[in-house]
């Protein structure tokens, strides 16, 4: 395997040359590391990722402080309480079969990992996962986004500072930085995106038979039938779809409320949108920018084309790309095959559909890709028992949103579409563990009675081995 004219290629084997140095370091040793990083977020660097993250896309600093640096520093005290449990032998029971010996699980490093991260919530979406990878033991090259520049820097800095560059590394650079990354041979790539990248990268870490984790996307449904608390409904559904203004992977992407409570549900959202945002959310420090011009015109594109279509702006509509800015907007009746309907939204417009049966809605999911989340408002139990039911999706909140994300004994991730793998606490510890098997031998076994030559006797041995055992 030649690599050598990889730009990357002599990082990659410095940390190659270290991984079973860091893989047999113990457990005080990892969380030390983990803390050092925790210090950093907590106390030096947390002015400076509020700044970084202002001018990336003028997010507000209450959002940066709960969805950026609260989750990471939350995912490294849970794992540093965990650590020492995880990283202990896992005896299983042996078979009678297999008597005179012992078994058991070793969770070891993979070895040489990649993150490659995103852009809607970087340090939350870049550390996250490190925490998981350097309490498994590894090393770690981290690509973060291009589209926020201002806070890769300061997480350059923070590495820099905290670790070694042969255990942990950070490159910056557009994406042909992350093409060049993925042409070596790492032992695990764990990446957060689009589905539409998520097969690129699984395509080339086939070429090594690298593991993968892929945390992706899709267009998560809300679910709100007529027993449903609309007014708190609502007011939850407001705070998930347009925190981060709508960028983030497990917002709400479209609503499927029921026929009869169609016009009170608009009535609260209007309410709760002047309460969160006044009726001038440009103006709002609460309410941030969509990440880039790119990204503004895609979306201003997928509203006129919703419009152009009959689809009805029931609320907001208001675009300003000077500013990057799209106001919280709600949409009705838009077509079936628009954009806004066929496409992952990632901003803040949120469509509406109608129902009459809740059969209709689980068809309409089913229907679609699974989606990375999906919610349901409903006091019915029975309901939410056959949605769950007959459904699939990589999570699921029952009269809320987002806040499976923050439970670190829940596995986080999609399935298929969505997502490969999960990710936070003991799960993300797992994506970047080998599950070692080990059988120890101590004294003469069945098996050793069953070597060859073989004869009648052995013929009965095995006889009763399969009849009995």
């Amino acid at each position: 395997m030649n690599y050598s004219d990889n730009t990357y290629a002599a990082l990659f084997n410095a940390q190659k040359s270290n991984q079973f140095v860091v893989g047999n370091t113990t457990y005080k040793t990892r969380i030390k590391k983990l803390k050092s990083l925790k210090f950093a977020l907590e106390r030096t660097y947390k002015q400076e990722i509020r700044d970084a993250l202002y001018a990336d896309f003028k997010k507000p600093t209450l959002e940066t402080d709960l969805t950026e640096i609260y989750p990471v520093i939350d995912e490294i005290n849970f794992v540093s309480q965990h650590l020492k449990s995880w990283l202990k032998r896992q005896k299983v029971d042996t078979p009678i079969a297999l008597l005179g010996s012992s078994s058991w699980i070793k969770n070891e490093s993979k070895g040489v990992c990649l993150i490659i991260s995103p852009w809607n919530f970087p340090i939350n979406l870049t550390f996250g996962p490190l925490v998981s990878a350097i309490a498994a033991g590894n090393t770690v090259m981290l690509k973060p986004s291009e589209m926020t520049p201002n806070t890769s820097a300061v997480m350059a800095k923070i590495v820099k500072e905290v670790f070694e560059e042969n255990e942990v590394a950070l490159v910056e650079g557009e994406v042909e930085v992350s093409q060049e990354l993925l042409k070596l041979p790492f032992n695990h790539i764990f990446f957060t995106g689009s589905p539409q990248v998520g097969k690129i990268v699984m395509k080339a870490a086939s070429e090594h038979l690298t593991s993968v984790t892929l945390e992706l996307g899709g267009k998560s449904p809300v679910i709100v039938d007529d027993t449903s608390n609309l007014d708190k409904a609502v007011k939850k559904i407001i705070f998930g779809k347009f925190l981060n203004a709508g960028q983030t992977c497990i917002a709400p992407d479209y609503v499927l409320v029921n026929a009869s409570v169609r016009s009170e549900f608009k009535s609260a959202f209007e309410k709760y949108l002047t309460e969160f945002y006044t009726e001038n959310p440009s103006a709002s420090n609460s309410y941030g920018r969509i990440v880039n011009q790119k990204h503004f015109t895609r979306l201003k594109g997928y509203l006129e084309e919703a419009v152009s279509r009959n689809a009805s702006i029931a609320l907001g509509g208001t675009v300003e790309a000077k500013d990057n800015y799209i106001e919280p907007t709600l949409v009705f009746d838009a077509p079936e095959d628009s954009d806004l309907m066929q496409n992952e939204i990632f901003g803040p417009i949120l469509p509406v559909k109608t129902y009459d049966k809740i059969a209709e809605v689980v068809d309409y999911v089913n229907s679609k890709e699974k989606p990375l989340a999906l919610y349901i408002f409903s006091k019915n139990k029975r309901n939410i028992k056959y949605i769950i039911n007959n459904t699939r999706a990589g999570s699921t909140c029952i009269n809320h949103n987002l806040l499976q994300f923050l439970n670190h004994n829940l596995p986080f991730g999609g399935s298929n579409n969505s997502g490969i793998g999960k990710s936070h606490g003991y799960f993300g510890f797992l994506e970047f563990t080998n599950q070692r098997s080990v059988l120890k031998q101590h004294t003469l076994g069945a098996v050793d009675l069953l070597m060859p030559p073989y004869g009648n006797f052995k013929q009965k041995l095995v006889n009763l081995t399969i009849k009995w055992f």
